[in-house]
C-alpha cells in the first residue's frame, strides 16, 4: 500500500477511533491510527496530512466529529477545506488530484504532501458532512 493510500486509511481509522471513544480527541485518534499504519516515524510525524484531517474536524466537516479546536495549523486546514468546497461544487475534481492541488494553491510553488489523500478518503467513504 502506498503512503497516499495509508494516509487515507489513517483518516478513516482516526475517525473510527474517535467516534468509538477509544481516544479523547481527533489528534490522539490521528496519532493512534498513524502509529498503527506506518512503520516509519517519518510518516507518522508528517504534519501536513495530520493538519488537513484536524482542520476538517475543527470545522465540523468530518461526519460524527464535533466542531472544536484541535490544531493551530492554518495552511493545510485551508487547503483541505478548499478541496472539500471544490468537490462539493464539482465532484469531477476527484478525478484529477494534480489539477485540484494546483487550483487550491493558485499555482504557487507549494509542494503537495498528502493533504488531498486525507480529503479523498473521507469523501469517497461519505464521511464528509
Amino acid at each position: 500500500m502506498s503512503p497516499s493510500e495509508k494516509f487515507g486509511q489513517a483518516a478513516i481509522q482516526a475517525r473510527k477511533y474517535f467516534i468509538m471513544g477509544l481516544v479523547n480527541s481527533p489528534r490522539n485518534a490521528w496519532d493512534k491510527a498513524t502509529n498503527e499504519i506506518f512503520e516509519k516515524w517519518y510518516y507518522r510525524e508528517k504534519p501536513c496530512p495530520r493538519s488537513a484531517f484536524l482542520g476538517l474536524c475543527e470545522e465540523g466537516l468530518v461526519k460524527d466529529i464535533p466542531r472544536g479546536n484541535y490544531s493551530n495549523a492554518t495552511k493545510n486546514k485551508e487547503y483541505a477545506i478548499k478541496a472539500v468546497t471544490m468537490l462539493k461544487d464539482s465532484p469531477s475534481w476527484r478525478n484529477n488530484k494534480r489539477s485540484l492541488w494546483k487550483e487550491i494553491v493558485k499555482k504557487k510553488p507549494i509542494s503537495y504532501d498528502y493533504q488531498l489523500d486525507v480529503v479523498f478518503a473521507l469523501w469517497d467513504n461519505k464521511l464528509i458532512t
